[in-house]
């Protein structure tokens, strides 16, 4: 419940400054859990109603899946969705990306939205091309849903995140380099305990 109500807050704190929350995210569990309690919040109203995309093949395929059996739900799951006739996994709001070109138009898309994407310590995938082009943004946010290990881009983002904030956000930001290229750190980096499985 406390990691729920902090991402309310960080979603609330986003969507009013008009920015972007990108998410990386593992593709098993770990997107399943997030889109499901997205869902959670938005259907009670305790977020407000934008897009959310899931912006990863494999996490794309095994969400689907996820919510084609519904025999393995808890009790809480029925209760909250199953007994509605909805889908955990599936609402109004909800995206799934399947193609490259659908990834690269969603990455010029400056609206505010919510991108969960592969891999969840920024090390491949396209998750690098979602931070390249949003990292820069003081009005974006990057939420860490998952451990972080040594000597990852993930972890990199992690501390010089933290460094900046603790540095009052003055200064000239952090770089970050992403695919050979250098970046200014200038989005808010947020860590969010409660998802992660370490």
């Amino acid at each position: 419940n406390e990691a729920k109500e902090k991402l309310a807050r960080i979603v609330r704190e986003t969507a009013h400054k008009r920015g972007l929350l990108i998410i990386p995210a593992f593709a098993v569990e770990r997107t399943q859990d997030v889109v499901y309690h997205l869902h959670e919040l938005m259907e009670s109203k305790q977020i407000p109603s934008m897009p959310v995309y899931v912006d990863s093949p494999l996490a794309t395929n095994l969400t689907r899946i996820f919510g084609e059996h519904p025999e393995v739900f808890d009790r809480e799951t029925h209760e909250t969705f199953l007994q509605k006739g909805q889908n955990p996994f599936s609402f109004e709001q909800m995206h799934f990306v399947e193609s490259v070109e659908e990834s690269m138009a969603l990455n010029r898309d400056e609206k505010p939205h919510i991108v969960i994407s592969a891999s969840g310590m920024c090390e491949s995938g396209r998750i690098l091309h979602h931070l390249r082009y949003k990292i820069h943004n003081e009005k974006n946010t990057i939420l860490l849903v998952g451990f972080m290990a040594r000597h990852t881009l993930g972890q990199r983002i992690q501390e010089l995140g933290e460094a900046y904030a603790a540095a009052g956000r003055s200064g000239e930001p952090r770089l970050v380099k992403i695919l050979n290229k250098e970046y200014p750190l200038k989005a808010r980096v947020v860590k969010l305990g409660g998802f992660s499985a370490h």
